[in-house]
């Protein structure tokens, strides 16, 4: 047997050893969760500049005349959608009309104040996913935050920071209580927790509104209004970059909120059993995990999550009182974030700031364009759309299926056998 027969086809020198290297690096990109979520995103955005241009008056009236001349309609097109994502941008990240830099970064300073409940509850949401809980009660966790928070901050008179401190981990412990319950009911009877979760939220607006319309309880001192007090100076997160900016120090609490989820779920043993159980819970019963504690353990500690932003709500946001609208549908939104995250921390990070832009953002775009608001939410809502449709997004750009395997990849592993069979 000669030199060159003996190391066989792996020693070829016409063998592309370093491109095969960069197509499994690009098969894993494509075939991958996260380039659904961009693409996503993106065929959102496409969707959203047909509506912008099919509501712009100026586009309605070039389209009466297109075919006479065509080029003022293109230009009335691209002058809508320009306008409207240029205002987008400016309501969001950085207004540069602005005088000065300080003016002009105030809109992203928005955009995080927004972003903050959405990534802490997203943070919640996103950590019952990962162990195959359906944590549909965000908003009755968020209410029931900042109820305690709430009772601590006006009733409890202590010297800051202790009254802060004490105000926030109320909040946090009676949100993961308040999401226990669905654990406990999961874990001891099955209860499906989508239905005990909605059933919570239910519960938890109308105890809510006994509170706030009751003397003693929440309702601000000799008021009948259903509104608490104002939030003592003690128990307000302080203003993190000073009194031209209303972003607080809750930004800086979520974002460490991320750092934890993130070291639960891929550092500790404890975040290895809720993937175990998200993956498998039959599996992980055989291999000794306890479920039913599981199951329990993830909703406290994903309601503490969301505990968070109920929180920063009325310590932060809402420092001159609340009432039962407090939640502004972040326990819901929630739920879009931490699907277009696809529950990883660092997902969950980035795409609360995307809808935090696009709410500071959509205010802009309405005031300076006449854009509808309900254009921003129908972008959302196409997100969510397709990210839960993975295989139409995937055929509607070529992408291959997860574990197919390329034809041409196919046919060049066949072709050898046949040779074998022959010879």
């Amino acid at each position: 047997m000669s030199s060159a027969e003996s190391t066989g086809p792996l020693a070829d020198p016409q063998t592309p050893v370093a491109p095969s290297r960069w197509r499994g690096a690009l098969q894993q990109i494509v075939t991958g969760n996260g380039i659904i979520s961009v693409l996503a995103v993106l065929i959102a955005v496409v969707v959203g500049s047909i509506m912008i241009a099919a509501t712009n008056e100026d586009v309605q009236a070039a389209a009466g005349y297109f075919f006479a001349r065509p080029g003022d309609m293109i230009a009335a097109v691209w002058s809508s959608v320009s306008g409207a994502y240029a205002a987008l941008f400016r309501g969001a990240i950085y207004n540069f009309n602005a005088d000065d830099f300080a003016t002009g970064i105030r809109p992203l300073t928005e955009t995080l104040k927004f972003a903050t409940p959405l990534i802490a509850a997203g943070l919640g949401v996103g950590l019952a996913f990962r162990a195959g809980l359906f944590n549909i009660g965000g908003q009755g966790q968020m209410l029931m935050a900042a109820a305690a928070g709430g009772y601590v901050a006006t009733k409890i008179d202590l010297p800051f920071p202790l009254h802060l401190i004490a105000a926030v981990i109320a909040g946090m412990l009676a949100a993961a209580l308040w999401a226990g319950i669905a654990g406990l009911l999961k874990a001891r009877t099955g209860a499906h927790e989508v239905i005990t979760t909605i059933m919570l939220n239910h519960i938890a607006v109308y105890l809510l509104a006994w509170m706030l319309a009751t003397q003693g309880i929440l309702q601000a001192p000799g008021s009948n209004n259903p509104k608490t007090a104002p939030m003592p100076d003690s128990a307000v997160l302080p203003l993190l970059l000073g009194d031209s900016y209303k972003l607080h120090y809750g930004f800086l609490i979520a974002l460490a909120a991320v750092a934890f989820a993130w070291w639960l779920l891929e550092r500790s043993s404890l975040g290895f059993r809720f993937r175990a159980v998200g993956e498998n819970p039959a599996a992980a019963r055989v291999a000794g995990i306890d479920v039913g504690g599981v199951y329990l353990t993830v909703m406290l500690i994903a309601g503490a999550l969301v505990g968070i932003a109920g929180v920063s709500q009325i310590l932060g946001t809402e420092t001159s009182g609340f009432g039962g609208g407090i939640d502004a549908g972040i326990g819901f939104d929630a739920i879009t974030v931490a699907l277009l995250g696809r529950s990883s921390p660092l997902g969950i990070l980035g795409a609360g700031l995307l809808f935090g832009a696009f709410k500071t953002g959509g205010f802009t775009m309405q005031s300076s364009q006449g854009i509808p608001i309900e254009i921003v939410l129908v972008v959302q809502s196409l997100i969510v759309l397709f990210i839960a449709a993975p295989p139409l997004v995937r055929a509607m750009f070529g992408l291959p299926q997860p574990g197919q395997t390329p034809r041409k990849k196919t046919r060049k592993h066949a072709e050898p056998k046949k040779q074998e069979v022959s010879a």
